[in-house]
C-alpha cells in the first residue's frame, strides 16, 4: 500500500521560495529518504520571479548588479550541511541558453533575470527525487489556522476550499505597508489639501500617472528606488539620451525636486576586476572575533571598530599588493602593524599617513557615509554644481582601475554581511542598537556603497539636472506641509521649494504590525504570530526561532509553521547571491530547509490530499 504523501505548503514563490526549494530537494534523500512529500506553492505571480523579478514590468528597469555576480545555486565555499548542487550563474545561463546580450559585466534588464529565476525553479523541480512532487496555485494566501490534528489549514483569496498541509513556510518577500508616523501624517495632509503623496513601496507597482508633465514634484531618496523612478518618469515617458551625453526631454517629464539625508545617490559599481589578488576574508570579524564580544553590545561602540577594520583590509590589501607605487612600505610590514593597531585612536591614523603618502588613497569612512556633513552652499548654482561634481567624480573612481583599492572595500564589505547573522542570532546587541544602528544606520551605510546602480545611470542623472528635469535639494532635507502645499528645505543649501506632490523614493521598512499583507495581519491579529522586540523594543519584524519557526504571542513556536525573508527575526535580506562568497542566503536556506524537512519527518498524521 502506497504511503500518503505528507504536505507542504510554501506562500510565496519568489526568488526566496525558490531558494529554499533548491535546498528542500538537494537535503530530501538525506532527511526523507523514501518518505512522499508533495511541496505545493502559492503566489499569484509567476513561480522562480514572483512579484518583484516578473516578466510584465518596464523593460528599461535592470539590475543593480552585474550578471556574473547573481547566482541561485549554492557553490564550494558556501558552508553547509547539505549536499552543494552546482548551477550556473545569470551570465553563465545565459549563454547556454542564448539570451542575447548578456555578458559577464553587463547590467541585464529584470526582464532578463525574470527568465533566469523561471528557469531555475523548473529546473529545481525538474530535478526533485522521485518521492518528492512539486506544484503551484496561483492564488493568494489569506489565511492560516490549526485544522484537525494539527494540520495547517491554508485559506485562500480565489477559493473557498483550504489547502490543507502538514507543514507550511511564509516565504513572503518585500512587504507593502500602510503609512505610519511621518508617513501618515503627510499622507493625510495630503488628502486634506488636494496634495498627491506616494507613499514608500515597491517603485515599478507605483501608478505614476498622478505626476503630470512639467509638475514640480518633491522626491526623497536618492537611493535604487529612486534610480527606478527617474528612469520610468524620463526614458519611461519618452525621453531619450542622445551620443553627446545630453537628455532630449520629451515634454511629459515632471520637474523632480530630489534630496535625502546624505543629499547624494548610492555610488556607483565598480567597473572593473581587483588588480591583485582577493584579500583573505574574514580577518578581523570573522567567527572567532564574533563570538569573543561579550554582550550587551552596542553596534556603533562595540562591533563597528572590528567591521570598519576589515574593510580597511579588504581596501589596503588592494592598495598595496596592485598598486605599491603609491604605497611606502612593503605589505607584510603594513599588513602586521594595522593587525596591531586599533580602528580608533592616532596609531592607526599615523601608520596609514606614514604608508600612504597621497590623502585620496586613505580609506575615510565617515567621509564616505556623509560626504556633505561640513558642506555649506551659497546659493542654488552652487549646489547644482557641486553634487554634479560630485556625482562625476564617482563615476570617473568607479571606472579607473587606478582606484580598484574600491573594489577591495566592497568585497571586505560582502564578507562582513555573510557574518552578521551570527552576530543577531547571539542576541548580544541591545535593542536600540540592533534597530537604531544595525537595521537602520548600518544597512543604509551598506545599501550606499554596495547596492548602487550601473555607473551609466549616475552619468544619465547628471545630464537631467543639466536638462532641468532633475534638481538637487541638498543634504538632511527636511519635508513638511505648510500653507497647503509641501515644502523641502535642507540645512546646508538656501533655496525652499514647495510643490503640490511628493514621492518616499523608498521600500518600507520591515512592520508587521503596518503591514499590507492580508495574512500576516491576521496571523498578529489572532496572536499566532507576533512582533520581534529586543530588550522591550520592538524591531517591526516577525519573531521566528533560530530554526525559523514562527513564535507566537506566548513565546511558544509553532511546530508547522516556518517563516523565511527580510521582514523576519533572520534578516535573511538577498535571495540570489554573489558566486564564491559563502553567501549568507544559502546557508539561511540551508538551514531553514532542513528544520523544514525534519518537521516533515516528525509529523504525526498527514494531511487528506
Amino acid at each position: 500500500m502506497t504511503a500518503e504523501p505528507t504536505r507542504l505548503v510554501v506562500i510565496g514563490a519568489g526568488p526566496g521560495a525558490t531558494g529554499l526549494l533548491e535546498r528542500l530537494v538537494a537535503n530530501a534523500p538525506e532527511l526523507l529518504g523514501a518518505q512522499p512529500v508533495r511541496v505545493t506553492l502559492v503566489d499569484p505571480h509567476p513561480p522562480g520571479a514572483g512579484r518583484v523579478w516578473r516578466a510584465d514590468q518596464s523593460p528599461l528597469l535592470l539590475m543593480n548588479s552585474m550578471a556574473e555576480d547573481v547566482t541561485m545555486f549554492p557553490d564550494e565555499t558556501v558552508l553547509v550541511e547539505g549536499p552543494l548542487a552546482a548551477g550556473p550563474a545569470l551570465h553563465e545561463w545565459a549563454g547556454e541558453t542564448g539570451a542575447p546580450d548578456v555578458e559577464g559585466r553587463s547590467f541585464v534588464s529584470r526582464q532578463v533575470q525574470s527568465g533566469y529565476l523561471s528557469w531555475v525553479f523548473d529546473r529545481v523541480r525538474a530535478g526533485a527525487p522521485p518521492n518528492v512532487t512539486i506544484d503551484v496555485v496561483a492564488d493568494r494566501a489569506v489565511r492560516v489556522v490549526d485544522g484537525p490534528d494539527r494540520r495547517q489549514l491554508i485559506h485562500l483569496a480565489g477559493t473557498t476550499e483550504p489547502l490543507e498541509a502538514d507543514v507550511v513556510v511564509l516565504a513572503l518577500g518585500h512587504l507593502d505597508a500602510e503609512p505610519t508616523g511621518e508617513a501618515a501624517r503627510l499622507s493625510a495632509y495630503a488628502q486634506a489639501n488636494g496634495l498627491t503623496y506616494v507613499p514608500p513601496a515597491y517603485t515599478a507597482d507605483l501608478d505614476l500617472a498622478a505626476l503630470r508633465p512639467q509638475q514640480d514634484v518633491l522626491v526623497r531618496g536618492l537611493g535604487l528606488a529612486f534610480v527606478d523612478l527617474v528612469v520610468l518618469l524620463t526614458e519611461g515617458r519618452g525621453g531619450r539620451y542622445l551620443d553627446d551625453g545630453t537628455y532630449l526631454p520629451s515634454g511629459r517629464e515632471p520637474r523632480l525636486h530630489v534630496g535625502s539625508g546624505r543629499g547624494v545617490p548610492y555610488h556607483a559599481k565598480t567597473g572593473y576586476r581587483l588588480a591583485g589578488k582577493p584579500a583573505p576574508l574574514p580577518r578581523f570579524f570573522g567567527p572567532e572575533q564574533i563570538d569573543a564580544l561579550s554582550g550587551p553590545l552596542e553596534f556603533r561602540r562595540d562591533v563597528w571598530p572590528l567591521i570598519a577594520k576589515e574593510i580597511g583590509w579588504g581596501y589596503y590589501h588592494e592598495l598595496f599588493t596592485a598598486h605599491p607605487e603609491r604605497t611606502t612600505l612593503p605589505w607584510a610590514e603594513f599588513a602586521a602593524a594595522y593587525a596591531e593597531v586599533p580602528w580608533y585612536g592616532t596609531a592607526r591614523v599615523d601608520l596609514v599617513a606614514s604608508a600612504v603618502p597621497a590623502e585620496e588613497d586613505r580609506l575615510d569612512l565617515d567621509r564616505l557615509d556623509r560626504p556633505l556633513a561640513e558642506a555649506r552652499f551659497a546659493d542654488d548654482d552652487a549646489v547644482q554644481d557641486a553634487l554634479r561634481a560630485y556625482v562625476q567624480a564617482d563615476v570617473a573612481r568607479r571606472n579607473d582601475q587606478a582606484y580598484s583599492a574600491d573594489l577591495g572595500a566592497f568585497l571586505a564589505l560582502l564578507s562582513v554581511y555573510a557574518q552578521l547573522p551570527r552576530l543577531v542570532g547571539s542576541g548580544r546587541l541591545s535593542g536600540r542598537s540592533q534597530v537604531e544602528e544595525l537595521d537602520g544606520w548600518w544597512h543604509g551605510f551598506f545599501s550606499f556603497l554596495a547596492s548602487g546602480p550601473p555607473a551609466f545611470r549616475l552619468e544619465q542623472l547628471v545630464a537631467l539636472s543639466r536638462a532641468g528635469i532633475v534638481h538637487f535639494l541638498g543634504p538632511d532635507v527636511r519635508i513638511d506641509g505648510v500653507d497647503g502645499r509641501f515644502r523641502a528645505c535642507s540645512s546646508a543649501a538656501p533655496p525652499v521649494v514647495e510643490a503640490d506632490a511628493l514621492v518616499e523614493a523608498r521600500l518600507p521598512r520591515p512592520s508587521v504590525s503596518a503591514t499590507a499583507d492580508e495574512l500576516l495581519r491576521d496571523l498578529m491579529a489572532s496572536g499566532q504570530g507576533v512582533e520581534e522586540t529586543v530588550d522591550a523594543v520592538p524591531t517591526g519584524r516577525l519573531r521566528t526561532s533560530g530554526e525559523h519557526r514562527i513564535v507566537n504571542r506566548n513565546g511558544e513556536e509553532h511546530p508547522r509553521r516556518f517563516a523565511i525573508g527580510w521582514y523576519t527575526s533572520s534578516r535573511g535580506a538577498a535571495a540570489f547571491a554573489r558566486p564564491r562568497t559563502n553567501a549568507a542566503p544559502f546557508r539561511m536556506a540551508d538551514r531553514a530547509a532542513r528544520a523544514v524537512l525534519s518537521a516533515l519527518v516528525a509529523g504525526v498524521g498527514s494531511a487528506t490530499p
